[in-house]
């Protein structure tokens, strides 16, 4: 009997078909696969919000650091009102869950904070909402040719413009995506 493989830590990236509206030309970052289902961030979306947007919003008083600037993602389209916070690990959070070694994601305010104090993270992607699939739907989907997966590399998660990660994540596994056909097919 063969046991699911997880793709945690992997790079979904939409295939240049996916019409998907909220999947679009999209890199999500898986931060849990397994036998419930899957839940990741999308990390090429910006929203049009920075993180003084949020402060202000939750009365968090703001050192006016560049962080502060740094832009605010649409993680996904599941619970657009809750913020996840993907970063570089290290730190004492209130609501954290380890990714890797190297990655964690934070959900509590108190990460906030610390970013604005600029006493957070070495490194943080800011999101609203997040992606996820029930039992199955995944790799459903993949079977379907709607994904590509493979390896997140950290400089394409934190240090790229949002605009470049879409084909630098593809590139980390050898797929140019405008070489791509939309047409599929299962031998």
């Amino acid at each position: 009997m063969n046991s699911p493989v997880s793709l945690t830590n992997q790079f979904l990236i939409a295939m240049p078909r996916l019409d998907d509206a909220n999947f679009h030309h999209t890199v999500t970052y898986l931060c849990q696969h397994g036998e419930e289902g899957a839940m990741g961030i999308v990390i090429n979306r910006p929203s049009g919000l920075r993180l003084n947007d949020i402060l202000d919003q939750l009365d968090i008083n703001d050192s006016h650091l560049p962080s502060a600037e740094q832009p605010i993602f649409i993680g996904g389209p599941v619970q657009t009102d809750r913020g996840f916070v993907l970063h570089t690990s290290g730190g004492a959070w209130e609501s954290t869950l380890r990714i890797t070694s190297s990655i964690s994601i934070t959900t509590s305010r108190d990460i906030l904070d610390a970013i604005a104090r600029g006493k957070g993270p070495g490194k943080s992607l800011i999101a609203l909402g997040y992606a996820g699939w029930g039992v199955g739907q995944l790799e459903q989907e993949l079977s379907a040719n709607a994904w590509l997966n493979g390896p997140a590399p950290e400089s394409v998660l934190f240090d790229l413009p949002a605009e470049a990660r879409w084909e630098a994540a593809a590139q980390a596994i050898g797929i140019d995506l405008n070489l791509l056909s939309g047409d599929a097919g299962h031998a």
